[in-house]
């Protein structure tokens, strides 16, 4: 399985931005799916995890009411909306696929595919 992120780039404060992450093969619809960030000199961080059918979201606290993940199974693409962005939501954001659970979930060892990241810049 192969993840390409997109959609990155530079905003400003309060601005707005979608990630992509399209993934190869046919069997998407059975991957739990994450979005994930890091800042250079700081761990990757969870920020937001959605199910193989798309029923249930997690969110961090952090970006909670802010971003919003969905995804789209005919597409074999996972979204991330970004609203209302800080700058301290400046890192490069990595896309994940749970293909053993199909749960997404918090914690990183449960990926078993990651994407190359797309770096998201927010300007104060």
């Amino acid at each position: 399985v192969q993840l390409q992120a997109s959609g990155g780039g530079l905003v400003q404060a309060g601005g707005s931005l979608r990630l992509s992450c399209a993934a190869s093969g046919r069997t998407f619809s059975r991957y739990g799916m994450g979005w994930f960030r890091q800042v250079p000199g700081k761990e990757r961080e969870f920020v937001s995890a959605i199910t193989w059918s798309g029923g249930t979201t997690y969110y961090a606290d952090s970006v909670k009411g802010r971003f919003t993940i969905s995804r789209d199974n005919a597409k074999n693409t996972v979204y991330l909306q970004m609203n209302t962005l800080k700058p301290e939501d400046t890192a490069v954001y990595y896309c994940a696929a749970d293909r053993k659970y199909g749960l997404g979930s918090l914690a990183q060892w449960q990926y078993d595919y990651w994407g190359q990241g797309t770096l998201v810049t927010v300007s104060s």
